[in-house]
């Protein structure tokens, strides 16, 4: 870890702290693109990482892309990744139901279709994707009908989220068997010009407060994800870096897992944020303070051209 926490990085101690990894991890929208519009520079900053021998991968909390769809975005902006360098968590709710819940049943998925198709390709079938109307009156919706082979309910982002969703995954999650698993808990997303839309935090409360239960989450901050790609790749967690825009998911996630962290202002996150954090001296705030901090990833470039 850096010496002193929220340490600008610039000059030589950007050469310093390159060498003194071997893989990075980025998280994508507010870090390398923006919407559609790749963050100027970034392109060049993740292919010359490659190209100097490290090791590069994307984690995302985002659960409505397909690892394909994610490399197939990145390629048309210009970044040389490959599928098996992205973790989703729609990929990341797959493999923990598959790897770690060893699941013999389907799931019922407040999600959406790439969530379906990341499950569907380790062989676990889904149920409930799309819209689910209402009808009849409150003890028909208590008494709705169950698929008697699902044992997971699995909470992602879902546009067609409704009052019947949420009643299905409360009579099946009234099986103390059948497993709760979200994919993260942020609760907003962040859009241009400083506005925002509920998350999936806010879909998965309303499960978890239906269900009085406490989901499994598999996205950042939780160690899971970093698990996935160091279970898969071997990584030396001493010699990682988490590169961010998010305190509370992205940094936190670095921390958890004692990875080297670094912000990157082009996103969610300030400086005054991080500082704030740091001077409350509360442990759990601590560790959403970064080892360092770049106005953007481009910053990194003259490092790497050298």
């Amino acid at each position: 870890m850096a010496v002193s926490k929220c340490t600008r990085l610039n000059g030589p101690l950007i050469k310093q702290m390159l060498d003194s990894v071997d893989s990075v991890l980025f998280d994508c929208d507010g870090v390398i693109w923006r919407g559609d519009q790749a963050i100027p520079g970034a392109p060049d900053v993740i292919n010359l990482l490659k190209k100097n021998g490290k090791k590069v991968f994307f984690v995302t909390n985002n659960s409505t892309k397909t690892r394909k769809m994610y490399a197939d975005k990145m390629a048309l902006m210009g970044f040389n990744a490959t599928e098996d360098e992205v973790f989703g968590t729609a990929y990341c709710s797959a493999m923990y139901l598959k790897h770690v819940s060893r699941l013999q049943g389907k799931v019922y998925l407040i999600g959406s279709n790439a969530m379906r198709q990341e499950l569907e390709k380790v062989g676990i079938q889904q149920t409930g994707v799309g819209p689910d109307p209402i009808s009849g009156v409150q003890i028909d919706w208590a008494n709705v009908p169950l698929d008697p082979e699902v044992k997971a309910v699995v909470v992602g982002f879902d546009e067609h989220f409704s009052y019947m969703k949420l009643n299905r995954a409360l009579q099946y999650l009234n099986n103390p068997d059948c497993l709760l698993v979200g994919t993260n808990t942020d609760t907003r997303l962040p859009l241009e010009g400083g506005k925002a839309v509920p998350g999936t935090g806010c879909i998965l409360k309303a499960v978890e407060t239906a269900a009085q239960r406490q989901a499994q989450t598999v996205g950042k901050p939780n160690h899971f994800m970093y698990d996935c790609v160091a279970s898969q790749f071997g990584l030396d967690r001493t010699r990682c870096l988490m590169v961010g825009d998010r305190l509370d998911t992205d940094i936190l996630l670095g921390s958890n897992c004692g990875l080297k962290t670094l912000l990157t202002l082009t996103g969610v996150s300030t400086v005054a944020d991080a500082e704030a954090h740091q001077e409350s001296g509360c442990p759990k705030r601590l560790g959403m303070v970064p080892d360092y901090y770049v106005e953007s990833i481009a910053e990194l470039l003259p490092a790497l051209q050298g």
